[in-house]
């Protein structure tokens, strides 16, 4: 059976990475989590004072950086490996969330990761989820999916999901951020986030998880017969 290549992107707290864990499991695929490698980047340049406005400090920064999936056998997920540290939990909290949409408009980012990623690509059989998969790293991939979701929605599975980290902060807090990364995502020069003209949109606002992979499984299994 042949194998394909599968995207999924949208706006932060559509459910992309779950959704993508899924399907990689059921179809035996690789996921990536090309968001986590942009947050880890980001950890890097806070750790070390970088200024991501700085073009020649960025081009340093990124030759000390090495990035990598590793499995979780606990978890049953791959984590993401900063120069060989298990960075999973630390580019999660807030500090990373609130300075990955601006690291990741910076062009020498986006390059350094979408090289990274396209190589990741090369075997097929994979599932990456981000902003600008579909359009940018893997315009030809055979299933392009874009992830959609009431925004009210989004914040209080965002609210829900710190909340378990950071149990004093506030859901005003969260909605801001999610806004302004909305923003930032939609209008960086390089790479916005956009739906790709190929792309099937799903709305899973009122869908539980069973009933979108359900779904998406689906719209998989009909590319990966015709690619046969």
């Amino acid at each position: 059976m042949g194998k394909i290549i599968i995207t999924l992107d949208g706006f932060s707290s559509c459910g992309k990475s779950t959704l993508a864990r899924q399907l990689a499991n059921e179809l035996n695929y690789v996921f990536i989590d090309s968001g986590a490698m942009y947050r880890a980047i980001t950890l890097y340049f806070l750790r070390h004072r970088i200024d991501w406005n700085h073009q020649v400090e960025v081009l340093n920064a990124l030759k000390n950086i090495t990035l990598d999936f590793q499995y979780n056998a606990e978890t049953g997920k791959s984590d993401m490996y900063l120069n060989h540290e298990d960075v999973e939990v630390l580019i999660r909290e807030m500090p990373v969330s609130d300075n990955v949409s601006a690291v990741s408009t910076v062009k020498e980012v986006r390059e350094f990761a979408v090289a990274q990623q396209q190589l990741m690509g090369n075997k097929k059989g994979i599932v990456m989820d981000g902003r600008d998969i579909g359009t940018t790293v893997f315009p030809h991939a055979e299933l392009k999916i874009f992830v959609v979701a009431d925004p009210a929605i989004r914040v209080e599975r965002r609210y829900k999901e710190m909340f378990e980290k950071n149990p004093v902060i506030t859901i005003e807090e969260v909605k801001n951020n999610l806004e302004s990364r909305d923003y930032i995502d939609s209008h960086r020069e390089v790479s916005p986030l956009r739906k790709a003209e190929d792309a099937i949109e799903l709305d899973n606002s009122n869908l539980t998880r069973e009933e979108q992979l359900e779904i998406v499984l689906k719209w998989a299994n009909e590319k990966i017969n015709i690619s046969r």
